[in-house]
């Protein structure tokens, strides 16, 4: 009698690395002079991006989707603000004269990239690229700080920038992939003004990604 074959055959409409979450070590760049970081600024990134082919082995696609991340600057730039409704800068010189000190934001966002993978329809452990652009409008805002001078908490801080975009790269293998943001805006308005002068940091971010289908 003859065997029957089994069906073997493979899906190829398949999409890869749909859901996203990830870590990261969040940077100042282009700090004033005697700004500096302390303690770990950290990033916490999940979403969606919907993945679309764009060739017959569909191991060439376009990404386009929606996320959330959280982001926090531990620094020694005290915010205050004023009864004018302003906000002061100053450098805190000394950091025994503080526990806490730091800007965080939570940032809706939205990924665009070009990903080349090595996958096929049946293999899921391959390399990866994805390179892209990502918009985020920051739905809050808090800076925060406790030390001898007191305690102060700001939140919906006008002074800090309501739009992030920047240029995002994912390289890596199978689970663990490296992950980097590069802000081409800065975190503060030019109304954050330090010793006269504006400041114009912009942010890195480097860590972790992960890929879920």
């Amino acid at each position: 009698m003859a065997q029957e074959v089994p069906n073997t055959k493979v899906d190829s409409l398949y999409r890869e690395d749909q859901f996203f979450f990830g870590i990261t070590y969040n940077l100042l760049l282009n700090k004033p002079d005697n700004v500096k970081q302390n303690a770990f600024s950290a990033g916490f990134h999940l979403g969606f991006i919907r993945d679309m082919p764009i060739n017959k082995r569909r191991n060439l696609a376009i990404g386009l989707g929606l996320g959330f991340s959280t982001n926090s600057y531990n620094e020694n730039l005290l915010i205050t603000k004023l009864e004018t409704g302003t906000y002061n800068y100053e450098i805190l010189p000394n950091a025994e004269t503080y526990r806490r000190n730091k800007i965080s934001n939570n940032i809706i966002e939205v990924p665009l990239e070009f990903r080349w993978r090595s996958s096929t329809y049946t293999e899921y452990k391959f390399w990866r690229i994805y390179s892209g652009f990502k918009f985020g409008y920051v739905i809050s805002d808090n800076a925060k700080h406790r030390g001898d001078i007191g305690d102060f908490d700001y939140g919906n801080i006008e002074d800090l920038n309501e739009f992030q975009y920047g240029l995002t790269l994912g390289v890596g293998y199978n689970t663990w992939n490296f992950y980097a943001y590069y802000g081409l805006n800065s975190l503060l308005t030019k109304d954050a003004v330090l010793n006269g002068n504006s400041i114009d940091m912009s942010t890195l971010q480097i860590g972790l990604m992960f890929y879920l289908l």
